[in-house]
């Protein structure tokens, strides 16, 4: 039984936590990764697009577990303190990918089932690059979890869509004295009407049914004959509004302000079910753990909005730590808190293993 104070688990975290790895530099906790799974008991390699991937055992059925290596930047120094190890990455998702991968080594290989963990790369930027390599080369697994922070108790059914909106306006210079908008002006009018446009669009109390927009980046600037303002803007999107929806519907807007633009990142909102053998498995291993389960809907995008559409399989989300952490200064994983996802994932895999 892994413990709080198990050296292995909180070794091979903390270990993950301080390789460096913002998304486009994952390679040397890549390799950690998986000279890590090579030495329990997987058979381990890092593939074309750089994603660290171990597979245990032979059969049928292929769960694989999906997280990611790469975090946003912004360096957290790594200490461990009052039970908490604090560092970039603990949260989202390192601590997740660690609990499934130890999970995955204690269990060990069951008659039927392999077990696939992938360290993937890129998930937190817009190319989502790791998850797509695996679309294009793996054939469509049995079950996918994807290895995100929903906390001990919590699985996580479904993610909100995204699109990233990149504007540009752009004007002959000219004395600031005339009454006239200049672009940077114009361009805030236009985060205005894009913003009430979304909230306009939006049906339903709960946030996973709503347009939700923030306004990423803006500046403006010029050379003297023309002067020029840029902005990015996110739109987190709810089933009813695909991507290509929300565009189209957006367009207008955008041609009437004589604005370029280009959209990235589109990804569609997608929700897996509950009644799956996967997400029976996840509550076996919640309620062994004496815990009440709950299910989650989360307003932020993962690699399940990637590959849900394409291989239709059932999928769901979990992992240990509190996600109103991620991307926040003070991200940190309670140990507790780990080595009980750790638990609850063992478990998991020791239910669909006996069911088979």
């Amino acid at each position: 039984m892994t413990r709080v104070d198990d050296p292995e688990a909180i070794a091979l975290l903390e270990a993950l936590v301080r390789l460096p790895s913002p998304s486009g530099t994952e390679g040397e906790a890549a390799a950690f990764l998986t000279r890590w799974m090579a030495a329990h008991g997987f058979e381990a390699w890092v593939d074309e697009a750089g994603n660290a991937i171990g597979s245990i055992g032979e059969g049928p059925r292929t769960l694989l577990l999906l997280g990611h290596l790469d975090t946003v930047p912004g360096e957290i120094p790594v200490r461990v303190e009052n039970g908490r190890l604090y560092g970039r990455g603990a949260v989202d998702a390192k601590g997740p990918l660690a609990a499934a991968a130890v999970a995955a080594a204690r269990v060990g290989p069951r008659p039927g089932w392999r077990w696939v963990v992938v360290g993937a790369v890129e998930e937190e930027a817009a190319t989502s690059r790791g998850a797509r390599h695996l679309l294009q080369t793996w054939s469509p697994p049995d079950l996918v979890l994807i290895l995100e922070p929903s906390g001990a108790d919590a699985i996580t059914l479904g993610y909100k869509g995204r699109m990233i909106l990149h504007i540009r306006l752009e004007a002959p210079n000219r004395h600031t004295a005339i009454p006239e908008p200049n672009p940077a002006e114009r361009l805030v009018d236009l985060w205005i009407t894009l913003r009430e446009r979304a909230r306009a669009a939006s049906s339903g109390n709960r946030i996973f049914e709503q347009i939700t927009s923030s306004l990423r980046r803006i500046q403006a600037d010029g050379d003297g004959l023309r002067e020029w303002a840029e902005m990015t803007v996110g739109f987190r999107l709810p089933e009813a509004w695909p991507p290509e929806r929300w565009r189209e519907a957006i367009r207008p807007i955008l041609e009437a302000a004589g604005a370029t633009w280009r959209t990235e990142g589109e990804e569609p909102a997608w929700r897996g079910s509950a009644d799956t053998p996967l997400v029976r498995a996840l509550l076996a291993g919640i309620r062994g753990e004496g815990l009440h389960p709950r299910f989650l809907l989360k307003s932020g995008t993962s690699d399940m909005n990637v590959v849900g559409p394409a291989w239709r399989c059932p999928i769901a989300a979990y992992g240990p730590g509190d996600a109103r952490l991620d991307h926040t200064p003070e991200e940190h994983m309670e140990l507790t808190e780990y080595a009980t996802g750790i638990r609850v994932l063992t478990r998991a895999l020791e239910w669909m293993a006996a069911q088979a």
